[in-house]
């Protein structure tokens, strides 16, 4: 599928309104801009896609029910259009997603299936449930106007960085739709700089799919960056986008981004998730050199009493 320019341009009209503008801005301490879409509507950028998807279809195909699956914001963003639009939604979730985020799709009002397993295991019982009610699949990142969605933070931020200097764009990278769409965003506005992905080690299905073309050794564990775990369709379009986009891809441990939260916290006074800390947490720990880099901050959606937690323990450290 090709995503193409007036595709992005469409999706940004067709959101224009309905989600925030978040702020941009430069650290000189630290030569770094930090995106903060942390502050976006449902607390992550994930709304722009499942908005922009869910409003492009149609109403027959919104009156046979949303369905999605998600780690949690994902089941967010669908749950936020699918009540602007008066669509029912079920969300397919793992058994460990963060309450408040669970409790947040259900104030939404879409119906919650919790899975007892991983991710993966919750995306294949949504589509096989989909499939069988005759609803419409919402997926989190294979699908083209998903990525168009996600393709708008691009175009922010091209406004907002103006002249545009920033040299690296470090992106949290789980099934690709975020890293691809602003990817594309710059590719179609002739912005020149490195694309970088970021993932956690303890589920590094992405990072292995770029650097060895296969997913077969990767073993996954629990992460503190929740909303990046879990594996990928084998048809994925976001596969040969990332491949074609990106110039590197890193891998940070958990400390490392428990420690970032923290930073983010006492720096910053902003709450941030651990997805959302993972480009922090490379430059912090020199895994990725650039001059000027752009953090893109995806998310805010983590346990009140987690992040004390984290914040408590590396205290000392700043």
């Amino acid at each position: 599928m090709m995503i193409s320019s007036e595709w992005v341009q469409a999706a940004a009209t067709r959101i224009n309104g309905k989600i925030d503008k978040t702020p941009l801005t430069y650290d000189s301490n630290l030569n770094v801009y930090i995106k903060w879409e942390n502050q976006q509507k449902t607390g992550a950028f994930k709304v722009r896609g499942a908005l922009n998807k869910i409003l492009t279809l149609a109403p027959w195909e919104r009156e046979r029910g949303l369905v999605a699956a998600s780690a949690g914001n994902h089941g967010l963003g669908v749950a936020y259009a699918a009540k602007m639009v008066d669509a029912n939604a079920t969300v397919f979730i793992p058994e460990e997603t963060a309450k408040n985020k669970e409790e947040a799709i259900l104030q939404y009002g879409a119906t919650v299936h919790k899975i007892t397993g991983d991710y993966s295991l919750a995306e294949s019982e949504a589509q096989n449930f989909a499939v069988k009610r005759g609803a419409t699949w919402i997926s989190p990142y294979n699908d083209g106007h998903v990525i168009a969605g996600q393709a708008t933070l691009g175009l922010d931020l091209i406004e907002q960085i103006n002249p545009f200097d920033a040299d690296a764009c470090l992106v949290p990278v789980s099934g690709g739709a975020l890293i691809s769409g602003i990817g594309l965003a710059f590719q179609f506005n002739q912005i020149k700089i490195k694309m970088i992905g970021i993932q956690s080690s303890n589920s590094s299905y992405f990072y292995s799919l770029f650097h060895f073309g296969t997913i077969k050794n990767v073993i996954e564990s629990k992460s503190v960056a929740d909303g990046l775990t879990g594996g990928i369709e084998k048809n994925s379009i976001t596969i040969p986008l990332v491949r074609s986009m990106i110039d590197d891809f890193v891998l940070v441990e958990e400390e490392e981004i428990e420690r970032a939260i923290a930073f983010v916290w006492y720096h910053y006074h902003v709450v941030i998730e651990g997805s959302a800390a993972v480009p922090f947490a490379a430059i912090m720990n020199n895994k990725v050199k650039a001059n000027k880099p752009l953090l893109i901050l995806s998310g805010c959606n983590i346990q009140t009493d987690y992040h004390q937690q984290i914040c408590e323990r590396w205290k000392d450290s700043f």
